[in-house]
């Protein structure tokens, strides 16, 4: 037979698992926490895997929490070569800035004077400040959109920052007590009129 046949050269000689690729080694998991500033603006992350070895590891467009990363061949070594590491994102509340899909939002806080006359104030982003005008006669809760201040998208271009402004009032100040007592804006005027009361 062995004459016939080649003295068994029929057989698989891929691996000694009969016939089957050897297995890779297995997986190694990493849990990547990210500041939320460097997940908007795709900050490369510095990561030392179990081999000891650092990696500058780039963050993909539309990145959030739970995202995984593969990186092939950095995990377990096995006869079939070496298995992968698997990095999984946790992007770290911000201060200020809060998430909605690809957007930014921020409550900006403002004067009176700020709200009453307009003004040009100082906004914090992803990338750092930026001048926004406020418009003359702005209330509390008035959006202004940054465009392109958001988070990468996957599709492409970027999210926007949403600026909510808030106006802030001093307590216990007596100037601004008189002024209002002078003004008689109570009567004047009465905010709540929509909703019928």
């Amino acid at each position: 037979f062995e004459g016939i046949f080649g003295g068994g050269g029929g057989r698989s000689q891929r691996s000694g698992f009969g016939g089957r690729a050897a297995p890779k080694g297995s997986n190694n998991l990493y849990r990547l926490k990210v500041p939320f500033v460097d997940a908007a603006t795709l900050h490369p992350q510095r990561i030392t895997l179990g081999d000891g070895k650092t990696i500058d590891l780039k963050l993909p467009a539309g990145v959030e929490n739970g995202t995984q990363m593969r990186l092939a061949g950095k995990g377990q070594p096995g006869p079939g070569g070496a298995g992968d590491a698997i990095v999984t994102i946790d992007i770290q509340p911000h201060a200020f800035f809060q998430r909605k899909g690809d957007d930014i939002t921020l409550n900006l806080p403002i004067s009176l004077a700020e709200a009453v006359e307009g003004a040009k104030v100082k906004v914090p982003t992803a990338e750092g400040a930026v001048m926004v005008s406020v418009p003359a006669g702005a209330s509390s809760g008035k959006v202004l959109r940054l465009r392109g201040k958001g988070f990468h998208k996957k599709s492409g271009g970027r999210g926007d920052e949403l600026v909510t402004l808030m106006i802030t009032i001093p307590e216990n100040d007596s100037d601004l007590k008189q002024f209002v007592q002078k003004w008689g804006g109570k009567e004047a005027y009465n905010p709540r009129s929509a909703l019928g009361l």
